[in-house]
């Protein structure tokens, strides 16, 4: 098993950037494929961004691709998630995901979450 911490959210205004740090501990960080996902207020949980075990493969969802970069260092068993130019629209809870199988971009398909971070963006 793995354990997943977030950290890093916060109020921002509209063009600024963030930072988020997934800290996990367990098993083998490598041999999980990471995923950040978000909820916004009142809306359902929505896949953001994944990365392979080796951090070769990555992949977004439109809204954020070209804004926002996920990374990881298993050195560190730390994921990360560089968010810029941040909207409104990225007001959400966002929780880092793990799994051991590849590649997954809905909620049930990761076995393993944190408790979330809030990022609110003003206007």
């Amino acid at each position: 098993q793995v354990q997943l911490v977030e950290s890093g959210g916060g109020l921002v205004q509209a063009g600024d950037s963030l930072r988020l740090s997934c800290a996990a501990s367990g098993r083998t960080f490598s041999t999980y494929y990471m995923g950040w996902f978000r909820q916004p207020p009142g809306k359902e949980r929505e896949f953001v961004a994944g990365i392979s075990y080796s951090g070769g493969f990555k992949h977004y969802r439109g809204s954020v691709r070209g804004r926002f970069t996920i990374s990881r260092d298993n050195a560190k068993d730390t994921v990360f998630l560089q968010m810029n130019s941040l909207k409104p629209e990225d007001t959400a809870v966002y929780f880092c995901a793990a799994d051991l199988a590849f590649g997954g971009m809905t909620p049930d398909q990761y076995g393993y979450w944190g408790q979330g971070t809030q990022v609110t963006v003003s206007s």
